[in-house]
This record gives C-alpha cells, structure tokens and sequence, in this order.
C-alpha cells in the first residue's frame, strides 16, 4: 500500500510523515522533485501469535509506504508531483488545525474548512487537464477512426465528458458514483480526485483533550465516499515515534492517548481501501501480505509469486483463530478446520494459506 501524503504550506505534513514512518527528516527541508519516502511495518498481533506456533528465523509484516511529496502548489500540478501522487494507492491530506504564531498560516488564519476546499480545487484543476488533454486526443482520434473503433473511441468520449462535467461542478471524482466497469475503464489516468482520501487534522497539543470531539464532528462534516476523517498532533507524536516503544507508551498513557497514531492510520487506511491481511508460513518464515477484499486465492497466490498463480493447483487454508487452537497445521488438519480450495476461493482475513502449485 502506497500513500501520498499532501497539504498547504506550514499544515505540519513533514511532522506527520515523520510521525508515521520514525523518520527524521528536518520539517521544511522538503527539496523540489525529491520527495521524502519512508515505509511503517503493518503492526499485526497475528504475525506474534503465528511466531509462537511456528518458531520462524524470520518474522515480515506487510508494509505502507509514505510519500511526502511536499506543498502543493497554487495553480496546478505537474511533472515529478503529479507522477508521484498518481501512484498512490491513497491520499492523505494534513489539515492545520493548530494555532502557532511562530508558524504562520499562509492566508493569515486558521481555517481548516477553507485549506480543504483550496487542495480539493487543486486536485480537480489537474483532473481537469487530464480529462481535457484526453478528449483533445480523443476527438482527433474518432477523425481518422475505422468503423469498429468508433464506438469504444465514443464511449470513452461521453463517459469522460459526464465526468468533466461533475468536476467542474465541484465534484470529485471519487463521488460521482462510477460504476465497477466506469472505475476500471479510468484507472489508467491516476485521476487524483478518484483516489480515497484521509482527512488527518493537526491539532495541537492543547486540545488534546477534545480530539475525540473534534473528530466526530469533523467526520460528520465530511461524510462523503471513501473518504475517511482522523485527528491528531502531529508534533507529539513524531516526538513520541523518536522514543523506544516502552517510554512512549508510558507518555502515551499519562496523556490518555489510546493509541499510536501509526497503527491509527494503517487501521483506517485499510478500512478505506477495503484490504485485509493473510498470512503465509514457509521456509522458515512468516510472512503477512496485505490484498483487496474478495480477492480470490488464486490471485492471493500471485501477490506471494507469479508462478504461484501461474500454476496454482489448490490451495490449504486455515482461518488464524482455528490455528491458535489448534496449536499446528496437523492438528487442523486433524479436527477438519483445515480446508482445501480451488481458484475462486475468496480470501478471508486472518487465512493462513499453503499453495500448491506446479509450473
């Protein structure tokens, strides 16, 4: 899973990415082009659960990896950010909700209902310019078209025209209600108005108290699809990720924080997404991979390998819970909790799968 990370100026992304994935990259020191990746392991109690049954040398959780791609620019995106951003699975966009003036806000207040309505025009601005270069190309295309061309040339035309439309009355993309079919036909072109999208407001740290609340009402504010809501002070907790795990949670429970603000966001990225977690032990290792949701087996078996789905054969599966107790795959195999499946097997959380396979 890859998330983009995007705000205004002086919104606190840096802090936020840094309190995400441990880093310390200098707040504001972002450099044009060379944006700052870092990758957080998917905290899964299972994988601890699983290396209690199995002994493995080696333990590997899934992964995200954050992209800070630093302010988004007034008047458009394009080149290296745009390439960027396009391949993210997710954006996660850093609203200022702190009051600092040693930082100052960039139109001069605290204003987080206008911060999104300004970055949500300037995803659209660069939807826009795609969807225009598109129908540009397109029009020309259908000029020179055989007659069996014509109607996919059409198609695509009118669908990206009804989407131009809603965009231009303010509508994202990923609100205009597409169809299965429609999404797929436009995934290509990495609209960024299309991608789901983590609302995180940056409090500080003197409204902790009320974070719950905020939260809630922000949520109910900005109650649209796939769209997700969280709030938290970002610069508590890149200080907090800088510690050993022991002292900060001792911090983390004197403030009444219940939770890291990583597991947090993985947590709600995946809800977001509609991905889950199965689990693989071989040689040694235990591995956790991370898919969409009904994803079948024989495509799980390609996430692991390619000649897995190229020559998968059926696959052995066992949900986490019945193999905890049942303390071995044997032992499930024994009480008929492990079961054998074919290609359209659709994959559950928590499935702790063996592939067999022949290529």
């Amino acid at each position: 899973m890859e998330i983009g990370i995007i705000g205004l100026p002086k919104s606190g992304k840096t802090t936020v990415f840094n309190a995400l994935t441990k880093g310390k990259v200098e707040v504001g020191a972002y450099a044009k082009g060379e944006p700052n990746i870092g990758v957080a392991k998917v905290p899964d109690p299972r994988l601890d659960g699983l290396e209690g049954i199995f002994h493995p040398k080696r333990k590997i959780p899934a992964e995200v990896r954050y992209i800070d791609v630093g302010a988004l620019p007034k008047g458009g995106l394009g080149g290296e950010l745009l390439t960027h951003l396009g391949k993210a699975d997710a954006l996660l966009h850093v609203v200022r909700a702190f009051e600092d003036e040693r930082v100052p806000h960039i139109e001069g207040s605290i204003d987080p209902e206008r911060d999104i309505a300004m970055l949500d025009l300037e995803l659209a601005f660069s939807d826009l310019s795609v969807l225009e270069n598109r129908l540009q190309r397109i029009e020309a295309s259908l000029k020179a078209a055989k007659p069996h061309e014509r109607e996919d040339f059409t198609k695509e035309q009118a669908l990206l025209a009804r989407i131009k439309d809603s965009l231009g009355n303010e509508v994202p993309i990923r609100e205009q209600g597409l169809t299965e079919e429609e999404t797929k036909a436009i995934s290509s072109y990495q609209f960024l108005s299309a991608k789901s999208l983590l609302l995180v407001f940056n409090i500080g740290e003197d409204r902790l108290p009320e974070a719950s609340s905020l939260e809630e009402e922000w949520r109910s504010r900005y109650r649209r699809p796939q769209l997700e809501v969280a709030a938290l002070c970002g610069k508590l907790e890149m200080e907090l990720a800088q510690l050993d795990d022991a002292e900060a949670q001792d911090f983390r429970s004197d403030m009444g924080l219940e939770e890291l603000a990583l597991n947090r966001m993985i947590r709600l990225s995946y809800e977001l997404l509609g991905l889950l977690s199965f689990f693989t032990v071989v040689s040694d290792e235990v591995k956790a991979w991370t898919i969409n949701r009904d994803t079948t087996v024989v495509k799980a078996a390609g996430k692991v390998h390619s000649d897995m789905e190229r020559g998968f054969i059926r696959a052995e599966v066992i949900g986490y819970e019945d193999l905890v107790k049942c303390s071995s795959i044997a032992e499930g195999r024994k009480r008929g909790v492990l079961h054998v499946e074919g290609k359209s097997y659709i994959v559950k959380d928590g499935d702790v799968i063996t592939f067999l396979f022949n290529i």
